[in-house]
């Protein structure tokens, strides 16, 4: 039995399970969407990865159909780029911007990259904007659905992907919007503020707060690290403007967090650039605290834990260590516990 299919005429193997886009973009047969996420399930409402299947009347949403052995698939030709460029000038009609402020302080949007790909800027079917500003007090998220185009990227990631719900698709049509259940703001409902809402989105009708309207795009470096909140190691991108800190975007290569972020890692690094942030160590001389040395803190700290155990004896100590800290972090600090001070009263809020 064959185990292969055909893109563009070329020969492609098969993998269980996976869909014409995934197949054709694995041998390089780039397929062009603006309501695809791979970490949900496909909705093909924007209609642009519409591709042609040999036996079918009519061309298919390649992201919501499994390729089949000996299935003959054309993801380009002239008829299949005209009707792109047509949902494209349909599309703009919604979001008639010549750049976004996502473009502008992101890098283009995948609305906008797509409109230069294929040569479309200005539609001959711009009217009214369905989309509106929703009042929201939130000090994360911007929200303006102006920019919004109803590919239901974040509602889905939302739904599906951080199992929030958090926001919904209300209305029909013209009228359709997304909300907050019973438009309460972000900060009355379900939204955990991931930032993943902001990430999916295609345009600029969702943002970081905290970075709106801090830099340009080509102002900005960008700079790989580990969350420190905790011990699961998600990967996270400081973005550095003109010599100061403005805010965080998700590692999409970290094997611990593929791009997923919870509000601290995603919202609470600002920190860092806090005026009232410690940067040496303190200790309490004459009733007041005073900047000292790591050394001379260290030291203050094996002299205090001495004398107690001397006065008191080592059962009087109690450590408690914390399960989003590292494995090694919570072993060294059992090794603290029994081989330094010599004491097992020692707990893990994962027991709890």
């Amino acid at each position: 039995m064959s185990v292969t299919a055909t893109i563009d005429g070329q020969t492609v193997d098969i993998q269980e399970g996976e869909s014409i886009l995934e197949a054709a973009r694995r041998c390089g047969h780039e397929v062009p969407t603006l309501c695809y996420d791979s970490r949900v399930d496909p909705s093909a409402s924007c209609r642009m990865c519409l591709v042609k299947v040999e036996g079918r009347r009519l061309a298919i949403p390649s992201c919501a159909h499994e390729i089949q052995p000996d299935m003959k698939v054309v993801t380009r030709d002239e008829e299949l780029e005209e009707s792109r460029k047509t949902i494209l000038k349909l599309v703009l009609s919604e979001n008639p911007a010549e750049e976004c402020r996502s473009c502008i302080e992101r890098g283009p949007c995948e609305l906008h990259a797509l409109a230069d790909d294929y040569g479309v800027r200005t539609s001959q079917y711009a009217g009214a904007i369905s989309g509106r500003i929703p009042e929201d007090n939130n000090p994360f998220i911007a929200r303006d659905y102006s920019q919004c185009i109803l590919c239901y990227r974040c509602t889905r990631v939302c739904n599906e992907l951080e199992q929030a719900h958090a926001i919904i698709p209300e209305g029909r049509g013209f009228n359709t919007n997304i909300v907050a259940p019973f438009h309460e703001s972000l900060l009355d409902s379900n939204c955990t503020f991931c930032g993943q809402c902001i990430q999916t989105c295609p345009t600029g009708a969702l943002m970081d707060r905290k970075m709106l309207g801090k830099a340009k795009v080509e102002d900005v470096t960008k700079t790989r690290t580990i969350c420190p909140f905790c011990g699961t190691g998600c990967g996270i991108e400081l973005n550095v403007a003109k010599g100061e800190f403005i805010g965080v975007t998700p590692d999409w290569t970290s094997p611990a967090s593929e791009g997923s972020l919870c509000v601290k890692g995603q919202f609470g690094i600002d920190f860092i650039s806090s005026p009232t942030r410690l940067k040496t160590p303190m200790i309490r001389r004459n009733g007041e605290l005073e900047p000292c040395t790591w050394d001379e803190a260290f030291e203050a700290i094996v002299s205090k834990f001495k004398q107690v155990k001397e006065e008191s004896g080592p059962n009087v100590f109690s450590l408690w260590s914390s399960a989003r800290a590292t494995t090694e972090s919570n072993f060294l600090m059992q090794k603290l516990a029994r081989a330094v001070i010599g004491t097992n009263n020692i707990d893990n809020c994962a027991r709890t």
